[in-house]
């Protein structure tokens, strides 16, 4: 049976049940990708290549001559990796599967024609990744029922989201989807691409919708996070309906963040820590910069943190006081600390108004 498309509007419950192959080049794949798709290129990088070349300089007849020649060798590995896969699966039996390209053309084709041909039940998606990133881009377009959690470094926020969860709120925790902790400090290890942060934050804006669908007042918890985490950019217009949604502040005492944020960070390599505090230099300050830098030196992370929280918490309050509305969206939730099992209680009792 001839490979079947299945369009853009259908493909999120279809993945959930069946295996995707990427058949772009390798490199395609790297830049960024349908989050789980397995990686099945028809060419390599330097292929592709060689077959646009000749499509754009002699024919498109040309073209595909020379793209058989690549293509031939490597049909039954392509078969074996698929196998494999579906061996591999939650659902060994169920041979249905999703092939795409850059744009449902050619690749696609190929591949789920020599898939169909083994005995595989094979669906194109249409119009390919190209498509698809046209469905991640119209999820930012779209409201959501947030609520923000606010405060100043320090507060333990992020420790409050798998709370949440655990207590059967829906979620979107955008610092695990960036890889960062959100400041010149927050590096955990290698971030995405811009494009494959994208992919990821538009599956979990659907995700969490379809979680959320069934509710009398659907809340999705957010935590309050820069434009900008590391290296990466909430797209705008996700960015402008964050800034419209009601901000649940938690209000911890300083010190009491100071504490908790030199626990956090006194484990992490010195070196490190004076690195990034350079890196903020210009807008901390010179005195204030050597002075945190110093206390480091010596071994006294409370001293170092005490400049570094003062010098984020005016920013915050910065970016806080520059949101329209903010009287009606701010509901300050005081806490005399940390601890996630209290605030988690103070954070449910909040019943915020929606603008």
């Amino acid at each position: 049976m001839p490979a079947q498309k299945i369009t853009i509007s259908s493909f999120s419950n279809f993945t959930k049940q069946h295996p995707v192959f990427d058949v772009r080049s390798p490199g395609e794949y790297t830049q960024a990708h349908l989050p789980g798709a397995v990686s099945l290129p028809l060419f390599s990088d330097e292929e592709r290549k060689i077959v646009g070349t000749a499509y754009k300089q002699q024919s498109r007849e040309a073209a595909i001559k020379t793209g058989l020649d690549f293509f031939g060798p490597k049909m039954r590995a392509i078969v074996e990796t698929v196998e494999k896969t579906i061996k591999q699966s939650a659902d060994p039996s169920n041979k249905t599967i999703m092939v795409h390209c850059w744009r449902g053309g050619m690749r696609s084709a190929a591949i789920a024609w020599l898939l169909d041909l083994y005995g595989f039940k094979v669906q194109v998606l249409a119009g390919g990744y190209k498509a698809y990133r046209q469905w991640v881009r119209a999820q930012f377009e779209k409201p959501y029922p947030f609520h923000i959690i606010g405060g100043y470094t320090g507060s333990n926020k992020t420790g409050l989201l798998p709370e949440l969860e655990r207590a059967g709120k829906t979620i979107i925790d955008l610092e695990a989807l960036a890889n960062h902790k959100g400041s010149a400090f927050g590096a955990v290890g290698l971030q995405p691409r811009q494009e494959m942060f994208e992919n990821l934050l538009a599956e979990a804006l659907a995700v969490s919708m379809e979680k959320e669908s069934g509710q009398t007042t659907p809340v999705i918890y957010m935590e309050d996070e820069s434009q900008r985490i590391g290296n990466l950019q909430i797209p705008m217009p996700l960015w402008y309906g964050i800034r419209k949604c009601p901000i649940l502040f938690l209000e911890v005492p300083f010190e009491e963040r100071l504490s908790f944020i030199t626990k956090e960070y006194s484990s992490t390599e010195k070196e490190k820590l004076v690195n990034n505090t350079i890196r903020i230099q210009k807008r901390l300050g010179g005195l204030d910069t050597k002075s945190a830098i110093n206390f480091l030196l010596e071994d006294d992370y409370a001293g170092c943190f005490s400049i570094l929280l003062r010098y984020y918490d005016k920013y915050y309050t910065k970016a806080l006081e520059s949101r329209e509305n903010l009287s009606v969206l701010l509901n300050k939730i005081p806490c005399s600390n940390v601890d996630t099992t209290t605030n988690l209680q103070k954070l449910l009792a909040c019943k915020p108004i929606h603008v």
